[in-house]
């Protein structure tokens, strides 16, 4: 029985001694090499990964965004309650750590995963139902617009209690030089689903012949559909035990075995620990609490992060709000604008994966942040125009598009760089936490101020978001990057990429 070390499959894995390769139990005529076999089983961990997104992302469009705004504005709920539907993903994160404590019981990333995220897709088939009993008069608009909002709750905090075991698992599989580019391939993947996905239902729920309402419906069952076999994708990445994972950082040797299922193409991380590694073991959310209190720069980004979240979703969620409510837009053309946003997004992310691995995240974050800045500024001179809506709103959706690509990625990417590889996930779900709540604290006020016209309403909520986007950018610089890249640097590698680009 061969042996092979871990750390050159995922050098982001703690340090494992040794891997067993199970022998097949069908020998082939030509053994692969050890080397060959983990490159496969990463490689095929990844294709499932990005295939994963693609479904993922087709679920979580048909749940949120454009289209269940749209829903609710069918339904005539006021913008409080869009702004509750808009915080409620973000405020669940405040149960992240719980999740995140929950996934180090576990043995498996895998099974983790299909209990929590699979548990909150089929809690949509609810949804379903309630339109279809909204059809039949059995119950009242403001009746569907609760449930709706207990069911985005209920699903929220079941994803929520996965996320963060979620990054953790993909720390692990993807290795740190190639987390820019392939995040960004990932991302892409979905974006570009986007571009194709959003204006096609779109259309299909504005023409359908029994009403918008019934065609977001039949479009929520397809969601669901989605939603599983994005779960299903999973079952072909490489599945982390937990306890293998940090109780290899803390030193402890470790028995551990790889086996590969020829007929499924799937490989499992499994551990045997010792009877007194297991009476030794200490609690690691405990340890993990200290050690953020006591890492400043880590505080520094959750400051960053938090406040980010709090002024960006002071005005984001009541963009299409303010289309489809104010100025009273068809679905299919503000999904229209939805693709170009994802095409962008799509385009960026490429362009944003491929710098941050040459500069760093830093740098990008700051010329993104500025970018955020000036959003909400264009939108106070939006109208029923031509010209805002032929040229200023896709412009906006696209400048929106590709901004938020290099804010995301790279706030994801210096998350994990800055989070040390111990206990990771306690310090993933900690920002989550504190940046989910930052945010629906957002998108309440947003929405108590685009109700009130003393404020402004709308147009006023857009303008104070503007001084608070100016305000979240300032903790930006005071966080410092690791292997961060000095200004000189910096403008010798720009250059370089300048001209590769004009070369190409």
């Amino acid at each position: 029985m061969e042996s092979i070390s871990l750390e050159t499959v995922a050098p982001l894995a703690p340090k494992i001694p040794q891997i067993a390769i199970s022998e097949p139990t069908v020998v082939p005529t030509s053994t692969p090499s050890p080397a060959v076999l983990k490159k496969n089983a990463i490689r095929i961990s990844l294709r499932g990964s990005t295939v994963d997104g693609v479904f993922a992302a087709m679920f979580s469009m048909t749940t949120t965004g454009i289209l269940l705004s749209n829903f609710l504005v069918e339904l005539n709920a006021s913008p409080v309650t869009v702004g509750m539907l808009s915080s409620i993903p973000m405020l669940v994160n405040l149960l992240q750590p719980l999740g995140a404590y929950l996934s180090e019981c576990a043995t498996s990333r895998f099974r983790y995963s299909l209990f929590t995220n699979a548990t909150a897709r089929l809690l949509w088939l609810f949804l379903a139902i309630g339109i279809a009993a909204l059809s039949f008069g059995y119950i009242n608009s403001q009746q569907l617009i609760v449930l709706t909002l207990v069911i985005v709750l209920l699903s929220h905090m079941l994803a929520g209690l996965g996320n963060a075991s979620w990054l953790s698992w993909m720390a692990v599989l993807v290795p740190r030089q190639l987390r820019g580019r392939y995040f960004g391939l990932r991302n892409s993947a979905a974006s570009l689903t986007n571009l194709i996905y959003v204006p096609l239902v779109g259309m299909a729920v504005s023409k359908w012949p029994g009403g918008t309402l019934q065609g977001y419906g039949v479009l929520v069952l397809f969601g669901i559909l989605s939603g599983l076999m994005s779960i299903g994708c999973q079952y072909f990445m490489v599945d982390v035990n937990p306890k293998t994972q940090h109780t290899s950082v803390l030193g402890s040797f470790v028995k551990n075995s790889i086996s590969g299922d020829t007929q499924n193409s799937r490989h499992t991380i499994d551990t045997q620990l010792e009877t007194t590694e297991k009476n030794t073991q200490s609690t690691p959310d405990l340890s993990a609490i200290k050690g953020i209190l006591n890492n400043s720069n880590f505080l520094m980004f959750l400051f960053y992060f938090s406040f980010r979240m709090l002024a960006c979703n002071l005005s984001t969620p009541y963009f299409n709000f303010y289309m489809l409510d104010t100025m009273h837009l068809d679905v299919s053309l503000v999904t229209v604008y939805g693709s170009l946003q994802a095409g962008a997004n799509l385009l960026m992310l490429i362009v944003w994966g491929k710098l941050s691995d040459k500069i760093g995240n830093h740098p990008i974050l700051i010329l993104t942040g500025i970018l955020l800045i000036v959003i909400p500024l264009f939108w106070l001179g939006i109208d029923v125009s031509f010209c805002s809506i032929w040229l200023w709103l896709p412009f906006l959706h696209m400048l929106a598009g590709g901004t938020w690509a290099g804010v995301d990625l790279c706030s994801n990417n210096m998350q994990l760089g800055i989070a040390p590889v111990k206990q990771q996930s306690i310090y993933f779900a900690m920002t989550a936490a504190v940046g989910g709540a930052s945010g629906a604290l957002g998108t309440t006020m947003g929405g108590l101020i685009a109700q009130n016209p003393s404020l402004g309403g709308l147009q006023g909520l857009f303008a104070i978001s503007f001084v608070f986007r100016l305000a979240a950018l300032i903790p930006l610089f005071f966080v410092q990057e690791p292997r961060r890249n000095s200004f000189t640097q910096m403008i010798q590698t720009l250059w370089r990429f300048r001209k590769r680009i004009v070369q190409n």
